[in-house]
């Protein structure tokens, strides 16, 4: 047993884990891996993080995602600022990380093994009790795992409903691919992360579970915002009843994608399914988010944002130079469009015109619910990828003061 700093790490078993239990290693020979067995964590609590792998162990340390200033070059690293000293690890197996008193957001442990072979694993760390702050972040944990092609059963096919077979199933809580890297995180995730940091921005993070846990009514006591950066495209039941209830309820919503809470999701024993679009059981996203998911195409065809009405939404582009008709940005992959069951009132700010051919634009959407609610989808990937551009910082945050007040 060793402390370093508020890390406490403690060597269990060697690493030998039941298939049923846990995902088996992809590699046994080449590949380290690691992944904690929650997605989120209170301060002053113990997470555990599980490392497969024959190589031996020789380090562990854990780092906050945003505030570095390095700059990440690759999709399989991350970087971030250090909150602990490295500390070895003297067996490979289960490994009980102490969680330091660390302000609320994404962290990362990195695990080193012999012949310096890396492995990486995200967690949130939520705040030690709601309301921290009146800002609530929510990654999008669900969905980072729904893209992440890991064959987990060893049977040669990814365990993800992307895959192109059969499988509405994909296991929680297991290693990423790209040495522990969820998908495009470099792309979609970081440059927001970078932005908050950069602007001295607090907000208490959150994990897609933890929404259902805490549910609407608290939400709408403890936040006056919630912001979606990510891909939130896969909800459980009772996560978009919280939504929902905290829109209902005057609570405000960012959506700085596209195709957010698109499909129903159930979870039991650390497994999602993947059941239904919500517009097929009569919740349409449009109702919630202001638009609907349209199309993709795999990020061939991107455009710029085209400014359409200023003047509906002055304090947007307050500051930018923007006027109707400018462009900024560059975005496409995904795309949301207004629906008849987007709520009434709901205006078009900006487009990507014919994006992906004609009749598919992108439309960045705005409305003002019965309740109060302020909210903003985006409309294409990703505003929140594209945090460090300035006219887009200067939106965010003209965004972040109008939905928060």
């Amino acid at each position: 047993m060793r402390r370093a700093g508020s890390l406490l790490l403690i060597s269990l078993t060697a690493a030998s884990f039941s298939a049923a239990a846990s995902p088996s290693p992809s590699s046994q020979q080449t590949v380290v891996e690691a992944a904690f067995t929650q997605d989120s964590y209170v301060p002053g609590s113990v997470a555990l993080l599980r490392v497969w792998g024959a190589e031996r162990i020789t380090a562990v340390k854990v780092f906050h995602s945003g505030p570095e200033r390095t700059r990440t070059m690759r999709n399989d690293l991350m970087n971030g600022a250090p909150v602990t000293a490295p500390v070895g690890v003297e067996r490979n197996g289960k490994i009980h990380v102490g969680i330091g008193r660390w302000p609320s957001g994404l962290y990362f442990a990195r695990v080193t093994a012999t012949a310096g072979r890396i492995a990486f694993a995200p967690f949130v760390v939520r705040p030690p009790r709601l309301g921290l702050v009146r800002v609530a972040i929510v990654m999008p944990t669900f969905t980072w795992q729904a893209y992440n092609f890991r064959d987990d059963d060893g049977d040669g096919r990814p365990d993800t409903w992307y895959a192109g077979w059969q499988t509405d199933r994909a296991r929680l809580h297991r290693p990423f691919l790209h040495r522990g890297v969820p998908l495009r995180f470099r792309s979609y995730d970081l440059p927001f992360l970078h932005w908050l940091a950069r602007t001295h921005r607090n907000a208490d993070f959150f994990a897609d579970s933890d929404l259902a846990a805490i549910g609407g009514r608290r939400l709408t006591r403890a936040y006056d915002l919630i912001v979606f950066p990510g891909h939130d495209e896969y909800a459980t039941t009772k996560e978009y009843d919280a939504v929902e209830g905290f829109r209902d309820g005057g609570g405000s919503l960012a959506f700085l994608t596209a195709d957010d809470f698109d499909w129903r999701i159930s979870v039991h024993g650390g497994v999602m399914t993947r059941e239904a679009k919500w517009r097929d059981l009569g919740r349409p996203q449009a109702a919630l988010v202001g638009a609907q998911y349209d199309t993709y195409d795999m990020g061939t065809h991107r455009g710029a944002w085209v400014v359409r009405r200023t003047t509906a939404a002055r304090w947007l582009f307050a500051g930018t130079g923007l006027h109707d008709g400018s462009r900024f940005g560059s975005a496409g992959i995904e795309i949301d469009h207004t629906a008849e069951s987007s709520p009434p009132g709901t205006i078009v700010l900006a487009e990507i015109p014919d994006v992906f051919g004609a009749g598919h634009t992108a439309q960045m959407t705005y409305y003002v619910s019965r309740s109060g609610a302020k909210v903003f989808d985006a409309g294409a990937f990703t505003l929140a990828g594209s945090a460090l551009q300035p006219t887009v910082a200067r939106l965010l945050a003209n965004l972040w003061r109008h939905l928060a007040s």
